[in-house]
């Protein structure tokens, strides 16, 4: 059967006036005849090899809804202790009474032994059996929209909460819980999704999810793929002047003598720009995303510690126990750590997001670090870990880095990018004696006389004498500017990886507030050439993301005066006359 457009139409405006509902419901009952037709649209659902594993369980009695209710609370406070703290905040405002409030709650299962051993598709797959449940979920939920109904799904069980959830309902073992659903009339359905709406997540692009042929070239049916490289490039343009102006008007209006704030005003003029508002959004959540990889040129002896201590300390983040980890803790910011090219090869754990390019660099005095094919695709994974974690509702971005021997790279990127002499350029990195030093220069003059790097050619240079993390943390910058979301760069490793990201966009420098700076004498240079002045100088060299995460709060408080001081005419206190 073919459905006319009228039909065809109105089937997208069901589609796109989905809504994950949560609060505003009736407790009007639903007609029994309505909920068939829409159970029935959910058993209509496809299924691997036909198996239809799924099962739906009608709870209606309001003694079990207020213990499932119970429940949830219980393990939405649960985690919400694990959070940082603008997380945790963000999901104690999503309410659960929906469970309490609405008639009817649907719990959706699978039977993943449905079909029996050869049911076709889940040979190997065991997992497709609730996937196929999803369907079904999905399948309600479009359904309950074209009837005026109201769908929240719960999601806050932990494994024992599960457990307890199917001695409560009764659930044999072998059952898995696919969805547990509120359904009801509600007296409207929101513009956008609740979640977005709480500050929870933004909704990605359709842009970013169409890959042409293979992984990486994207583009709209009928547009031309673009690069992702370039596509964010040309997103990069200039900061908003007139938000900056109007910000600093309002700094001056405000109950406080003029500049006393010194350069918090200038903190808060700059998010001004970035965001296009005077009075920018407050940048929480933040999270620090760690680019981790190994370098080559740690055979030429720049560093006293054995290379195999990246792998252990992205372990040690990983695991929570760095001072990265210390510092996010404290300041309610979370941490991923990126693998783009630790010399190992790293078991999955939460926090660690695979992407490698390579198993480290090779050594840049002996040739090319990388191939020039390796550093854009580092580059772009950075920009990818920026969009992920802006659609994921952060709304300020920090930089931070592991890879022993990465300091040799990053001196020898800065005086690519400033044309200063290795000698000045060069610091003692993880702590290292005089004639260590001494080596370590001469490798960066050598690395430099071997290639000579063109600064025009910003990719070339990475390629030459570049690391993984470096190429990683210039996307991760780029990707920020091209979001309007503030990046803080921590030492002489971001900074370098700015200076990347500048030379391929000349706007970048103005969405980058420097958290520090380093102890590292490229540190100076870096924040020099990118005209930023460091918020912090505490003699610190340590990386991770460290110092920028210490300067997060200078811009938290900065954005919030903005949003809560008052004005001189606002608060009908007299200002100082003139003259």
């Amino acid at each position: 059967m073919i459905i006319g457009r009228t039909g065809v139409q109105d089937f997208y405006d069901v589609l796109h006036s989905r809504r994950d509902v949560r609060t505003g419901f009736r407790p009007d009952p639903i007609d029994d005849e309505v909920l068939t037709r829409v159970l029935r649209a959910a058993h209509a659902a496809p299924s691997v090899g036909f198996s239809q594993p799924w099962d739906f369980v009608l709870v209606r009695d309001p003694a079990t809804r207020e213990r499932v209710h119970t429940l949830v609370d219980e393990h939405r406070t649960r985690y919400a202790a694990s959070l940082p703290a603008a997380r945790a905040e963000a999901l104690r405002s999503i309410r659960i009474e929906a469970i309490r409030e609405t008639p009817l709650n649907v719990v959706v299962t699978a039977d993943p032994t449905r079909g029996g051993r050869h049911t076709l598709g889940r040979h190997g797959r065991p997992e497709m059996g609730p996937y196929s449940a999803a369907l079904a979920v999905q399948n309600l939920w479009l359904a309950a929209r074209a009837e005026g109904l109201g769908v929240g799904w719960v999601s806050f069980f932990g494994d024992d909460g599960l457990a307890e959830l199917h001695e409560l309902l009764d659930l044999p073992p072998h059952v898995e819980v696919v969805a547990y659903l509120c359904v009801g009339h509600v007296d409207a359905f929101p513009d956008r999704p609740e979640l977005e709406g709480h500050g929870w997540a933004r909704r990605r692009p359709l842009e970013w999810a169409v890959h042409q042929e293979g992984w990486g070239s994207r583009g709209l049916p009928g547009a031309e793929p673009v690069a992702l490289l370039e596509s964010t490039v040309d997103a990069v343009g200039p900061v908003d002047e007139a938000a900056r102006g109007a910000a600093r008007e309002r700094l001056d209006r405000m109950t406080k003598p003029r500049g006393a704030l010194g350069r918090v005003e200038d903190v808060a003029v700059t998010l001004a720009g970035i965001a296009a508002t005077p009075i920018p959004p407050v940048p929480a959540p933040a999270a620090v995303a760690v680019f981790a990889g190994d370098h080559g040129v740690h055979a030429q002896g720049v560093t006293p510690w054995p290379q195999e201590v990246t792998v252990q300390m992205v372990g040690n983040i990983v695991g929570g126990g760095a001072v990265v980890n210390a510092f996010a803790r404290q300041l309610g910011a979370e941490v991923q750590v990126v693998d783009v090219g630790v010399a190992a090869d790293l078991d999955p754990a939460p926090g660690l997001l695979p992407r490698k390019v390579a198993h480290g660099t090779a050594d840049m005095t002996e040739g090319p670090a990388l191939t020039r094919e390796q550093a854009r695709r580092a580059v772009e994974h950075g920009i990818e870990v920026a969009r992920d974690l802006v659609a994921a509702g952060n709304r300020c971005l920090l930089t931070g880095d592991m890879g022993i021997a990465n300091t040799t790279a990053a001196a020898t990127l800065v005086c690519a990018f400033t044309g200063a002499d290795p000698a000045t350029v060069t610091g003692r990195g993880t702590g290292i004696d005089d004639a260590t030093l001494a080596r370590k220069t001469d490798v960066v003059r050598r690395a430099l006389e071997r290639h000579r790097p063109d600064p025009a050619d910003p990719i070339g240079v990475l390629a030459a004498v570049g690391g993984l993390e470096h190429a990683g943390l210039a996307g991760f910058v780029l990707g920020a500017a091209a979001l309007r979301t503030p990046v803080v760069l921590d030492g002489v490793i971001a900074g370098a990886g700015a200076l990347v990201a500048a030379a391929l966009a000349p706007d970048v420098p103005g969405y980058c507030l420097a958290g520090h700076r380093s102890a590292e004498p490229g540190g100076r240079l870096v924040l020099e050439h990118l005209g930023c002045t460091p918020l912090l100088e505490l003699d610190m060299r340590l990386g991770e993301g460290t110092g920028a995460l210490l300067a997060l709060p200078v811009l938290q408080g900065a954005a919030r005066a903005m949003a809560d001081v008052a004005t001189f005419d606002s608060a009908g206190v007299t200002d100082k006359t003139d003259g």
